[in-house]
């Protein structure tokens, strides 16, 4: 009876405590909101890695046969100040932590004009336009979509990126300069970079027909001086016409002797069938590039084009040489002057002069200026 009655009073005292009121808890103080993004700092974030440049390209030339030349790429008027180009571009390489990337190249001027067919004039002033994603297989295997320059070649359409003011035969008459598609880069060692690609073929956005062409390229550097690139373009390039395939084979080797000397050479075989008939053309160009100084280089170049069936230049049994010599002076690294002497040889008669006589050759002399600006830089 004790034991229940103590059990009894435990219990009472035990509903007592609970009924009783229990002194406040401190509240915990509220976590602050997050902060709004930084609307400049979302801006830098987005252009950081991107690089904007620009390029002024203009030029006086005089022909001694007194006319417009012939077989030239962009330097194409006589007695003329010309703006051969105006650029502006944006690029973004992609890499491993930001693996999206993108280029957009905008060309204005006399150039984009020359090398632009009709068919593709909404596109003339936009030289690359293409976005990159950095796939993460091995090293990086880069997938670029859209339009850009080609692949083959050992000079490029901007100036100061080649050793000589003029771009040469082999650029004008062999090569295409660009093409819109899908390309895919790797690099399966750090001597060794490989390229493939689909598009849609030479210097087309809008197809002429409804085949598709391929290109490939290897380079191969053994060693800091030494590069040897090795490209292929192949595909139905005629219009409405899927069978018949143009076929060019392009190979640059470019070598660094010292500080002061470097030579480069360039080899292109192409094939194609219009008409049931068969054309082949093949040019090679060598360079040498002597850099007294910093200020001062001086580049020779020599070129043999051969055109047996008059695909290239609409001369039957053709065969062109040129012999130019380019003086460049660079005061600044985004100024340079070049001064250039330039002879075209043909064995016909494809030039003529001011009286309309034909002739075998044009000499000219040109002074180009080249001024350009990079936020890298």
């Amino acid at each position: 009876m004790k034991s229940a009655t103590t059990f009894l009073l435990r219990l009472g005292i035990l509903a007592l405590c609970l009924a009783a009121p229990q002194p406040a808890r401190a509240q915990e103080p509220a976590k602050p909101a997050d902060p709004a993004p930084d609307p400049d700092k979302v801006t830098l974030n987005f252009f950081k890695g991107t690089e904007i440049g620009g390029l002024v390209d203009a030029y006086w030339m005089y022909n001694s046969n007194k006319v417009d030349p012939s077989f030239r790429a962009f330097d194409v008027k006589h007695n003329t100040f010309d703006i051969s180009m105006a650029e502006l571009w944006a690029a973004k390489a992609p890499s491993s932590d930001s693996p999206i990337g993108y280029k957009i190249r905008l060309n204005f001027g006399h150039a984009p004009s020359l090398f632009t067919p009709a068919t593709d004039a909404d596109y003339k002033n936009i030289e690359e336009a293409y976005g990159s994603y950095l796939a993460p297989a091995g090293k990086g295997l880069q997938i670029d979509v859209g339009k850009f320059v080609t692949n083959a070649g050992a000079e490029v359409v901007e100036a100061k990126d080649n050793w000589n003011y003029s771009r040469s035969l082999l650029f004008q008459l062999a090569i295409p300069v660009y093409h819109a598609g899908v390309r895919v880069t790797y690099s399966p060692t750090d001597k060794v970079t490989l390229m493939g690609g689909v598009v849609n073929g030479w210097n087309n956005v809008i197809d002429n027909n409804t085949g598709k062409t391929v290109m490939a390229s290897i380079t191969y550097k053994p060693n800091s001086s030494t590069t040897l690139i090795e490209n292929y373009i192949g595909g139905p390039e005629q219009a409405n016409d899927n069978s018949d395939w143009r076929n060019i084979s392009d190979t640059v080797i470019s070598y660094t002797v010292n500080p002061m000397v470097s030579v480069m050479a360039n080899y292109d075989y192409g094939h194609d069938t219009v008409g049931g008939l068969g054309s082949t053309w093949q040019g090679i160009a060598g360079y040498l590039k002597y850099q007294a100084n910093k200020y001062v280089a001086l580049v020779p170049r020599v070129e043999y084009f051969r055109d047996k069936d008059g695909f290239s230049t609409g001369v039957l049994d053709h065969n062109l040489t040129d012999a130019t010599v380019t003086l460049e002076i660079k005061p600044a690294d985004n100024f340079i002057w070049r001064i250039e002497y330039r002879g075209d040889f043909s064995n016909q008669s494809p030039f003529v002069n001011d009286t309309g006589a034909a002739k075998k050759n044009q000499q000219t002399i040109t002074f180009g200026f080249l001024y350009s600006f990079s936020s890298k830089s």
